[in-house]
């Protein structure tokens, strides 16, 4: 599952999480306003007819309400009467005018379910009678009706079913559309993925995206010919450089050995000759790191032998007259045995000779430099190590995030360019290695690189290849 998959994934799952999320709360707050509102109707500050029933008392034959029931009805703007079982008026308080003075049995049941001419009433059972107290105008909302229980039984089913099939059918309209805008959307984030990788891409320009996707394309032919631009012209210098380069050195290298030149032009032909050295060394770093970032170097991969390989690039330091400041060795943790691992044979000899130069370029002043060779697991380590000066620990962190740090020996003419240390960690990225910087004790740079043994192709398909025995 790539990471457009997974975000459109992560957003319907959390869209589905705020639509249940929703349907709880509204829920659980339709519940609170339901007991809030019963609480409310049966709290002792609101009016209750069946209170106010107990405060008229029939005294001596006649029927009284006491000053509580009086004050209850003044407060709400009510009436109220009692009614007897013929519909005659046994007691009455504020009743209005307009209103009869005897109801019949038909009265009694349509004002009790609707009104009272205008008035909406409420009716208790009295000891003595029927008490009706009435409201003003648009006091209460009073709606009587009667329903088939078979009816009521199918809409107990069907309400719920109704609720379920709108559910599912928002959620399916829901998943269509985001489906809908992932189609849309997943070529433009492939294309900002390529464009992060420097590859070409092209997309269809149509739809309600296209003025999307045809900026992306302009952005991304824009990059490449830039990018192609650049390696061209780092292409382009390198090889003029490269003719006049090698006679200067060459010239410099007879000037340095002539038996006829004086001290002082042999000491000025050999930094001739160093620095054209230093100035084809850059070029071909520059070279190949161009090369590695725009996929320029195909990996060729072959099974070798990393103890053999090390004591190659050791033998060609020792031989090719490494300054007598410096102490150079190779130490392999198990000498017996050697695992060949499946890896290109120049990148990864050019990484190991970066790594010597790089602690050589860091201390002028000489240094003992280490190359130990280890196996873990699948995995193959190499750890140049050096007691040099070391470097700082927020560049150490720098380094291990794979970030830019400035160059080194500041102030001085010799600034390193960087490209050394770069070139390495392209090497191990391209062999899904790990690169690792840390201090050595007491001081000094440590730099381990780890690579995962990987299967040639033929041995997946049943060759064999057996480890050869160090010599």
């Amino acid at each position: 599952m790539n990471a457009a998959e997974r975000f459109f994934r992560r957003y319907i799952l959390s869209t589905l999480g705020i639509l249940f999320l929703f349907f709880v709360v509204n829920i659980l707050l339709f519940y609170i306003f339901s007991i809030g509102i019963y609480a409310h109707e049966t709290s002792d500050e609101r009016f209750s007819i069946e209170r106010l029933s107990e405060h008229i008392t029939k005294e001596e034959g006649n029927f009284t309400a006491d000053a509580s029931a009086r004050t209850m009805l003044r407060q709400e703007d009510a009436w109220a009467m009692l009614l007897d079982a013929d519909g005659d008026i046994l007691w009455e308080l504020d009743l209005p005018e307009k209103l009869f003075r005897k109801y019949t049995v038909t009265d009694v049941a349509v004002f009790t379910h609707w009104f009272l001419e205008d008035y909406p009433v409420k009716v208790w059972k009295h000891p003595d009678g029927l008490l009706v107290v009435g409201f003003p105008n648009n006091a209460l909302f009073q709606f009587y009706t009667s329903l088939d229980m078979e009816y009521i039984q199918s809409l107990m089913v069907w309400v719920p079913l109704t609720f379920l099939i709108n559910l599912l059918l928002l959620i399916y309209l829901f998943i269509r559309n985001a489906h809908r805008v992932e189609k849309a959307v997943k070529p433009i984030l492939g294309g900002i993925r390529s464009l992060s990788e420097g590859k070409a891409f092209h997309l269809k320009e149509n739809g309600e995206l296209a003025q999307i996707n045809a900026g992306l394309n302009k952005a991304g032919a824009y990059l490449l010919k830039k990018d192609n631009t650049r390696a061209e012209w780092i292409r382009g210098i390198s090889h003029d450089i490269r003719t006049p380069l090698s006679m200067i050195l060459g010239y410099a290298s007879e000037i340095e050995n002539a038996s006829d030149a004086s001290p002082l032009i042999k000491k000025q032909a050999a930094v001739i000759r160093k620095q054209s050295e230093k100035l084809k060394e850059l070029i071909d770093n520059l070279n190949l790191t161009t090369k590695l970032e725009y996929s320029m170097q195909p990996l060729q991969k072959e099974l070798l032998d990393p103890a053999e390989l090390c004591r190659s690039i050791t033998a060609e330091f020792l031989n090719n007259g490494l300054p007598w400041q410096y102490d150079l060795d190779f130490i392999q943790e198990y000498p017996k045995t050697t695992r060949p691992i499946y890896v290109d044979r120049f990148l990864l000899g050019r990484m190991l000779t970066n790594l010597i130069r790089n602690s050589i370029l860091h201390n002028p002043q000489g240094c003992k430099i280490h190359i130990f060779l280890s196996f873990k697991d699948e995995s193959c380590c190499f750890t140049v190590t050096d007691d040099g000066t070391g470097i700082e620990e927020s560049l150490l962190q720098a380094l291990n995030k794979g970030q830019e740090i400035p160059g080194s020996k500041q102030g001085t003419q010799d600034t390193e360019h960087g490209l050394g240390l770069k070139i390495v960690r392209q090497i191990v990225a391209l062999h899904q290695g790990k690169l690792l910087f840390s201090s050595c004790f007491p001081h000094g740079l440590c730099v381990q690189i780890t690579l995962p043994m990987e299967v040639p192709p033929e041995s997946k398909k049943g060759r064999c290849f057996r480890p050869q025995a160090e010599q």
